[in-house]
């Protein structure tokens, strides 16, 4: 595993009421989740079924989502859900984005519209802004269970492969 994909997983490991979810053969998971990680507010370390991750690292092209090009070796994605609001704030709408480029802040090429962000190989340039970024969504995806949970409501969850992210329930945008 890259050094910095394993820095990212740590850190999302180190918040409180965190769960990361790390795919692989004999876990339950289709094969095409294997590899990947999803990032999950959970605070009793039980994946929650009726919702999305916050935020995911993609370590292959998937049907449907090919545009990052995230088949070469040393190529993976990092998935953030930031919200709509915070989203106009971080990325420029762009007709064409080059969806391939490493160590940039994108719009998600299947997701952005839902409020997700990426970024392919996170770097230098890229890395503290992702951590801060997964923070930020992790406290996001926090408040809602709380709210949920102070009401008796359940979340929601979007299409996509298991834990994929998609659109996500984002009752704070």
């Amino acid at each position: 595993m890259d050094s910095s994909m394993q820095q990212i997983i740590d850190t999302v490991r180190s918040f409180g009421g965190a769960l990361v979810v790390l795919p692989g053969p004999g876990g339950g998971f289709p094969e095409e989740a294997w590899g990947d990680a999803f990032f999950f507010h959970a605070p009793d370390g039980t994946m929650p079924a009726h919702t999305q991750p916050y935020g995911t690292i993609t370590t292959r092209d998937l049907p449907g989502d090919t545009a990052s090009d995230l088949d070469p070796p040393g190529r993976w994605r990092v998935n953030i859900h930031v919200g709509r609001t915070a989203f106009g704030r971080l990325v420029r709408e762009e007709a064409d984005p080059d969806h391939t480029a490493a160590d940039v802040l994108l719009p998600h090429p299947v997701y952005g519209a839902q409020g997700w962000v990426c970024v392919v190989t996170p770097g230098e340039r890229t890395t503290a802004e992702v951590l801060r970024l997964l923070r930020a969504a992790h406290d996001a995806a926090a408040a809602r269970h709380l709210r949920r949970s102070a009401t008796g409501a359940r979340g929601t969850t979007g299409a996509g492969r298991t834990g994929e992210a998609g659109p996500a329930a984002s009752a704070g945008d």
